[in-house]
């Protein structure tokens, strides 16, 4: 791995330990807009990466979901910005089902470049890049390359979803497809992950396809893998200039398949 990103890994690694330490204990649930939790493993570790990564790479611009919104705008036509997920999947961490992230991606020239995804309770870190390849990092540091599947049809595929965003589009979508195994999963970084790896062969999500945070790494490590990205209908997600909030997402283990799950998309 480069330089830079055996620096995420580690910030990540150390995000992972201040998650852990807060899900040992009875903490409180607050909650932003609506029914959006948060809690002190979502604010501590946010803290944690921004400064490490401000010590790390100085002068880079920072989107965190944590930070003030009104600093989201730092992204706008910079030719890198990083994006941090400090926790993605808090509902998850509330369930304490262990269904949660850290998640790091670096943007360079508007794509995504650089990322890490790493799951503080199985301890698992995917991380790598379009121009890295990318890994799967061991607790002793080892480091194996990950390879989706090669499925070319959907005959058979295995899908995931959205464990508390799922919709009955993202379920008719994948049944006409001729989907048959469809499972839930938590943390956006995950279900990318599982794609990247050949743990699934898809993750479609329609409608409502988070923030720019929530895809900047899991996109790095899915293509540096050899997957494809996309937001909804398989359109290039701009880090620079695109719109925050997505309206949708794919991720496919093959070319092949992401045409099919787009052009869905657009139906």
């Amino acid at each position: 791995m480069s330089r830079e990103l055996d620096e995420i890994v580690r910030i990540a690694r150390d995000a992972c330990a201040i998650i852990r330490r807060h899900y040992a204990t009875a903490f409180q649930v607050d909650f932003k807009i609506g029914d959006d939790p948060v809690t002190a493993a979502d604010r501590e570790a946010n803290a944690f990466i921004c400064a490490e990564l401000e010590r790390a790479f100085p002068g880079v611009p920072i989107v965190a979901e944590e930070n003030d919104p009104s600093t989201f705008d730092v992204r706008k036509g910079a030719t890198e910005c990083f994006f941090v997920d400090p926790l993605d999947g808090t509902r998850e961490f509330v369930a304490r089902n262990g269904e949660f992230a850290v998640m790091i991606g670096l943007a360079r020239d508007k794509r995504a470049a650089l990322g890490v995804v790493a799951a503080p309770v199985t301890d698992r870190i995917h991380a790598g890049g379009p121009s890295e390849s990318s890994f799967e990092i061991a607790r002793d540091g080892s480091r194996r390359p990950i390879k989706p599947s090669r499925a070319s049809t959907f005959a058979g595929a295995h899908a995931v979803v959205s464990r508390s965003r799922a919709t009955d589009e993202a379920f008719a979508m994948l049944t006409r497809m001729g989907v048959t195994r469809v499972d839930k999963l938590g943390s956006a970084g995950l279900k990318a992950a599982a794609v990247a790896c050949g743990e699934a062969d898809i993750w479609l999500q329609p409608s409502g396809g988070g923030k720019l945070w929530d895809t900047c790494g899991p996109e790095a490590v899915a293509v540096g893998a050899g997957a494809s990205f996309g937001s909804r209908g398989g359109a290039v997600i701009d880090y620079a200039d695109g719109p925050l909030e997505l309206d949708g997402i794919v991720v496919a283990a093959t070319d092949a398949l992401f045409h099919i799950a787009a052009a869905s998309m657009k139906l």
